[in-house]
């Protein structure tokens, strides 16, 4: 079987000269409103997305649907699993009462869209949601509600998606962002995933 590069884009900074890079590797998976496009090329085909509270529906609500790399991809992941999210709520609202409408949830619109437009809809599993937990422990992180959505996806390639020989590679992921996901954890994950050949980053 030969071996695939697979591409994961965050769509934080990207090295000087990555877009030819990006372009050449087999599979590109990106996030969102895929706004790392430009720097870091244009191929595009996967998009994870944050499939509910309020990142969803601003992209349900606003120009998602035609950008031109979601367009592009042959694929739609939801990263986040229904059924977990919604058993979450409850302790979830008391913790965090602006949370509310965190785990509303928006797969089935996302899944609509991929089934009129003729592309696969993926739900990541919640086992890799719960195993992520489990791995980010080792690293005593500070309280938080949910990895971030890119840490989801490097869980989910890494336990089925892509083949051992696979070349699972990153870039834009500057692990910073929203206060409740546990940045520094997953920078450190990473980095240890790296050091045990699991993935590289781009250089």
């Amino acid at each position: 079987m030969s071996r695939r590069t697979i591409m994961i884009v965050g769509n934080g900074s990207v090295p000087e000269g990555a877009a030819a890079k990006i372009d050449a590797a087999d599979t590109v998976i990106r996030f969102n409103d895929c706004r790392s496009v430009g720097p870091s090329g244009s191929k595009t085909d996967i998009v994870a997305v944050c499939n509910t509270g309020r990142p969803a529906r601003s992209m349900l609500e606003g120009g998602w649907k035609t950008n031109a790399a979601v367009c592009r991809a042959k694929e739609i992941w939801s990263v986040r699993s229904a059924e977990k999210f919604s058993k979450m709520r409850a302790g979830l609202i008391e913790a965090y009462p602006d949370l509310g409408d965190f785990c509303d949830d928006y797969t089935r619109d996302f899944a609509a869209y991929a089934e009129m437009t003729g592309r696969l809809h993926r739900v990541l599993p919640a086992h890799v949601h719960e195993q992520l937990d489990r791995d980010l422990a080792r690293f005593s992180p500070a309280p938080y509600v949910v990895p971030s959505s890119g840490m989801v996806v490097i869980a989910a390639v890494l336990s089925g998606f892509a083949k051992r020989e696979d070349d699972v590679m990153l870039t834009g992921f500057d692990h910073v962002g929203w206060e409740l996901h546990p940045f520094t954890a997953e920078r450190r994950l990473v980095e240890t995933l790296i050091s045990q050949g699991h993935l590289r980053r781009l250089a």
